[in-house]
């Protein structure tokens, strides 16, 4: 060894496994990384990443990973120590065999010892390391590793959710604690407590007060050795609580004296099994971490490939078609991005490492000249099908500009076209020499939210025609729960990462700038590709629609609903703002009085908004709720709508408080914000409706969310009256489903009684009064069928008893009574219940009546909270997502009817089960009549069982409702 290598730093990683594990396992929760096998990946990526970075950024001299073992003296000394946390989810529970597969790969040395957790592994070496001169860095979020930080001996933490790594040292221990030395971190944990752990502490002492009384006594002995100089309830709880207090303490405290050698030379870097890891990569298709990770890396572009912004002189295979080039022969065409001869991965995308524009070669065209246009539109016109985007000043498609074009009908080739967003007459006639495309009836036009593109054109007077495939609704199908913007999609199918659009316009602030303030020349290259990945999408997505069965839903349903939201946005509706205002300073009023009920109650005043000052109040002060108190994880009082509705039966106060909050809640979020997004352009609100959000199919909107407006109460109510017609010759006209998913449970079971009482037109909440109470129809009085509709939608969504006794104020044996009876008395509806769950099992999905899947992982957990909860979703999936099918055909049949038909009245809203139109007074006779036969034979149910639609107008939309 030389000296210079003997003089080498030493340099030691010791991680905290389980928590890296859990940390990675969460930040994937909304976002599943799910393989071909159907295997959950994410934990075992994100505890890979995390691996690779520290190894290649910090280049540790040894390493070791640290697992708990089971029990240990902990739970010896506190038997209900971490008693409470949910069982292992089970998709961690089939990462660690991966992961310590993974970790033996590297040839990491796994360290663990029976009777002790990992922290203790960890302080135990890295002390002994550091008597040895070691740098040694604790590589794990968990802030009880403070306790142990020295000098030499310091906490990592990695990056994580687009936050950098950070190095804990002395110094930033004793700022976050605000303690004079490192050892009192154990005395605040010890007060404090800790809810994840089920470290007890001591009552009333959070973060804030455990560092005050550090601060000022040095430790938890000396405070109880001075507990006469507290006042009031903490001298009380410091002084019954004592030896809680020091137990808890010394459940905090991380042991360094596990019987563990510490053995440098078996904590050496050496190099990894790169043959063992490959095969475990290919197992889990990690192909990009693979390509970054292994010694070959990535495969290089070969020198004849073509520079960024030339045409190159490779030549692959032609085009289906032999479709023309612009600017060379059939044959000259370039490469698909990310695409090498010959290496392909199981979904038809490369294998290779996600690559960037300046490693694929390309063929990307600035058309700025008419000539140039025209030559565009002239091959356009040739194609069946085209890529194009829209390039803004912004995002909101009524005030943004258009900046310019871009168009691809072959991989690897596209087409920019530049319009100046500040002179319209030239930019409209740009746009205009493009209409024979957009009008064509035959090209299927193909975007990544469409939608957008589509409104941007409607300011240039452009209605795009033919079909469309939105590749952001054709991944929503595939998989609903995962996210669809075209970044994540294309490093996740295409393996290759986008030019960011910060690259261009600088990030978000005062300083960032619009497309229009960048030459085109500069914008041509980000724009094109847009349009080409979006192509190359396309390409991967519709055959896996067609295996999957979902190709038609894609086609009849989701890419012709693109249009009808589009031109319902357009729209938009008027809001009353005069109205408005006079509401919200009659909720104030409301408001001001219930503060004013609540001090009274409560006997002084207090923030009723404060979380930590209402707890307080309620559990100390007044001390209400015995044994319904719960604390949050941060050891404040839980004083959400669960515990308040549980206290409101027998305190007032609690029901005042719920009452303070939904007014100030309905004032501050709607009444005074709705008038506040009234569009400078025309006067109107415009939502912006969102196809590919929700799991069940269903709409969402933002922007404002038109979905949410409260409609249960008399208050919440009063909202609509102040969306009216947009003149004095309009009603909103409301068409509003009745009782759809009733219907369609009733027609999925096949359940006789309630077929027969829809068919009848009998009232199906007094019908199953009748029998759920076992009375004659004609003895249902209005309290049993309030109930009786309660039991019917709540069984929809799997309502428990218990949810039931709280619904409608009952107790739950009497609620078990009834949902017994319920199933005694409608044995159909029972046998579907229980044939989705079992499907779903088989399955792991659930499907509507037009195969709409909604993915069901978590149906086979033996996490009995997590499987209960997904069985409710196989109970619900089928009806609401059918809901959702229904009533999105019936906007398409509507909105193409109203254009046959060359009428005045506009579609302007969908909440839920209902749609709101702007209608001619004079067409209102007409229009009434083929909105309800539109709307109910959208979807014919199986069984026959007839859908209803109820249709009303007004001066505004409470009216009309």
């Amino acid at each position: 060894m030389t000296d210079t290598a003997a003089a080498a730093p030493k340099k030691l990683f010791l991680l905290d496994a389980f928590a890296l594990i859990y940390r990675s396992h969460f930040a994937f929760s909304k976002n599943p990384r799910i393989n071909s096998k159907g295997l959950n990946t994410g934990a075992v990526l994100g505890f890979t990443n995390t691996l690779v970075e520290v190894l290649q950024k910090e280049r540790p001299t040894h390493i070791g990973v640290c697992f708990d073992a089971g029990k240990t003296f902990r739970h010896e000394q506190f038997p209900a120590y971490k008693a409470q946390r949910q069982a292992m989810p089970e998709d961690i529970g089939t990462a660690i065999p991966y992961i310590k597969q993974i970790i033996e790969a590297f040839h990491i040395p796994i360290l663990m010892m029976a009777g002790y957790e990992a922290d203790d592994v960890i302080g135990t070496l890295a002390q002994r390391a550091e008597a040895q001169g070691f740098e040694v860095f604790m590589m794990t979020p968990d802030k009880d590793y403070c306790q142990l930080v020295t000098e030499r001996i310091k906490i990592y933490k990695p990056a994580f959710m687009g936050n950098a790594a950070e190095i804990l040292d002395v110094a930033h221990v004793l700022a976050r604690f605000e303690v004079e030395r490192v050892e009192q971190v154990i005395d605040i944990l010890g007060l404090q407590g800790d809810a994840s752990d089920n470290i007890p502490g001591i009552p009333g002492i959070g973060e804030k007060t455990a560092k005050t009384l550090i601060q000022k006594y040095g430790s938890v002995e000396n405070l109880l050795a001075h507990v006469d100089e507290l006042k009031g309830k903490q001298q009380e709880n410091v002084r019954n609580f004592a030896e809680q207090g020091l137990l808890s303490k010394e459940l905090a405290t991380i042991h360094v004296n596990v019987p563990l050698d510490f053995e440098a030379d078996k904590l050496v870097l050496d190099a990894p099994d790169e043959a063992r890891l490959r095969e475990l990569f290919d197992e889990l298709e990690f192909r990009q971490l693979a390509a970054r990770v292994l010694s070959e890396g990535p495969p290089r572009t070969p020198a004849s490939v073509a520079k960024p912004g030339t045409t190159g002189a490779r030549r692959p295979k032609p085009v289906a078609g032999g479709q023309a080039s612009l600017f060379g022969n059939p044959g000259d065409e370039a490469v698909a991005i990310g695409a090498e001869e010959g290496e392909t991965g199981h979904d038809g995308a490369p294998a290779g490492a996600r690559r960037r524009l300046e490693d694929v070669p390309y063929q990307y065209h600035l058309m700025d000249t008419p000539a140039r246009r025209q030559s565009l539109l002239h091959f356009l016109l040739r194609q069946t099908e085209v890529s194009f985007d829209t390039e803004t000043t912004g995002l909101d498609t009524m005030t943004a500009r258009l900046v310019g074009l871009s168009f691809c009908y072959r991989p690897g080739e596209a087409y920019y076209v530049p319009v100046p967003a500040d002179d319209l007459p030239t930019a409209q006639a740009i746009v205009d020499e493009f209409c024979p495309f957009f009008s064509s009836p035959d090209i299927l036009k193909i975007g990544q939210n469409i939608k957008y593109d589509l409104s941007i054109l409607k300011h240039y007077k452009v209605e795009v025609a033919g079909p469309l495939f939105d590749t952001m609704l054709a991944h929503y199908l595939i998989e609903p729960d995962m996210r669809h913007n075209m970044d994540v999609l294309a490093e996740t199918y295409l393996h290759y990462a986008p030019v960011p659009i910060t690259d261009l316009i600088g990030p978000k602030g005062k300083k960032q700038i619009t497309m229009a303030d960048i030459a085109p020349a500069q914008v041509k290259d980000y724009a094109c590709e847009d349009a080409d990945v979006t192509l190359q999408l396309k390409h991967v997505f519709e055959p896996m629609l067609k295996e999957l069965g979902l190709l038609e839903l894609l086609n009849t349903v989701e890419n012709p609903l693109v249009p009808v939201l589009s031109s319902i946005e357009y729209e938009g509706v008027r809001i009353d703002s005069v109205a408005m205002g006079e509401y919200s300073a009659e909720l104030q009023g409301y408001v001001q009085e219930l503060e004013a009920q609540i001090f009274t109650e409560a006997g002084q005043e207090f923030n009723i908004g404060s979380p930590k000052q209402l707890g307080e109040v309620l559990f100390d002060k007044m001390d209400i709720g015995r044994g319904k108190i719960k604390k949050t994880k941060t050891g404040q009082y839980a004083t959400g709508e669960e515990i308040l509705s549980q206290l409101a039966a027998e305190n007032p106060i609690a029901a005042l408080i719920l009452e303070y909050r939904q007014l100030s809640k309905l004032r501050s979020t709607y009444v005074e914000a709705l008038p506040q997004l009234v569009s400078v352009v025309d006067g109107r609100v415009h939502t912006n409706f969102n196809q590919a959000v929700t799991a069940t199919g269903r709409l969402s909107s933002t922007n404002p969310n038109l979905q949410n407006i409260p409609i249960r109460t008399e208050k919440g109510r009063e909202i609509r009256k102040a969306f009216v017609p947009r003149d004095d010759q309009h009603l909103l006209l409301a068409a509003d489903y009745s009782q759809v998913e009733l219907r369609i449970m009733a027609d999925f079971s096949g359940d006789a009684t309630m077929i027969e009482a829809f068919r009848q037109g009998i009232d199906v909440h007094s019908s199953t009064a009748s029998k759920v109470f076992r009375v004659p129809l004609s003895e249902v009085d209005a309290e049993m069928r309030r109930k009786a509709k309660t039991v019917n939608f709540g069984i929809i969504y799997g309502i428990s008893a218990f949810g039931l006794a709280q619904r409608i104020g009952i107790s739950r044996k009497e609620a078990t009574d009834i949902i017994d009876t319920y199933f005694q008395e409608f044995p159909s509806v029972k046998q579907f219940m229980d044939d989705s769950i079992n499907r779903a099992r088989e399955l792991e999905y659930a499907e509507t009546l037009l195969k709409r899947r909604r993915y069901l992982r978590d149906i086979n957990s033996r996490n009995a909270t997590l499987r209960g909860y997904t069985e409710r979703n196989a109970i619900n999936a089928p009806i609401q997502g059918t809901a959702a099918d229904i009533i999105k055909l019936a906007m398409i049949n509507i909105y193409h009817w109203l254009r046959e038909e060359k009428l005045k009245t506009r579609m302007i809203l969908q909440v839920h089960d209902e749609l709101v139109f702007d209608a001619v007074q004079e067409e209102v006779a007409y229009i009434t009549p083929k909105i309800k036969e539109l709307m109910t034979q959208a979807l014919l149910l199986p069984r026959g069982v007839p859908l209803e639609v109820e249709v009303g107008t007004g001066r505004n939309w409470l009216q009309a409702h």
